[in-house]
């Protein structure tokens, strides 16, 4: 049906977009994701959002208990359109739902018994929780990931702002996973189903044509 549907609308596009998403899709894992737990400035937030884009994460994943939604559209320069964002109020309920999907939960974090970045190694799906601007992340996910790390810094700033600290670890994990054997890369399903959502993202008048798909079909 995802199919069928995709190619009745790929009719409304142009070759070279079509193109382009199969070659940034080619590029898009789900082997790494990211977690944003009670960032306060709106700006980090859809900065993050911005690295995930750019560096081919397909998730992201936000916990909004404290401060409610925290995306900028001009922050995120429509970054937002091309990941795929899931919501949360705890970040309890978001541990037990990326476990549930068999993700590893690394707690990102300048304390000493860190593993360093250049030292972590990616060989389990991992979930990349970063924390508030002031305290990092809370208690409950530092005393409950599976492990932590940390980039290692030789100023008197203990730590980065979260969007430079996510867009660092980001860049060296994903160039790491890519050079690896783990068939990291979204699945055929997958595939179609981020194809057919930025197809139908990318038509103006969509819900007149979905209309007359369904009519027709």
């Amino acid at each position: 049906m995802n199919e069928k549907l995709l190619t009745y609308l790929e009719q409304f596009i142009s070759e070279e977009r079509i193109e382009r998403f199969n070659e940034v899709l080619s590029q898009r894992t789900n082997y790494i994701t990211v977690a944003i737990e009670d960032v306060y400035q709106m700006h980090n937030t859809s900065a993050v959002i911005r690295s995930c884009e750019s560096f081919g994460i397909q998730q992201a994943h936000v916990i909004e208990r404290k401060y409610g939604q925290r995306l900028d559209s001009e922050i995120a320069m429509g970054a937002q359109k091309w990941v795929d964002i899931i919501r949360y109020q705890e970040s309890s309920e978001a541990m037990d739902a990326l476990r549930g999907q068999g993700y590893k939960i690394v707690a990102t974090s300048p304390h000493a018994n860190s593993s360093l970045l250049q030292d972590f190694q990616v060989t389990d799906k991992i979930a990349l929780f970063f924390g508030t601007e002031r305290k990092g992340l809370s208690e409950y996910v530092l005393n409950n990931a599976d492990t932590s790390l940390k980039i290692p810094m030789v100023g008197f700033t203990e730590s980065l702002n979260i969007s430079v600290s996510a867009a660092i670890i980001l860049q060296q994990l994903t160039a790491q996973l890519k050079a690896t054997e783990i068939d990291w890369q979204l699945t055929p399903d997958e595939i179609i189903a981020k194809r057919l959502d930025w197809t139908k993202k990318s038509i103006k008048s969509i819900d007149d044509i979905l209309e007359r798909y369904e009519r027709d079909n």
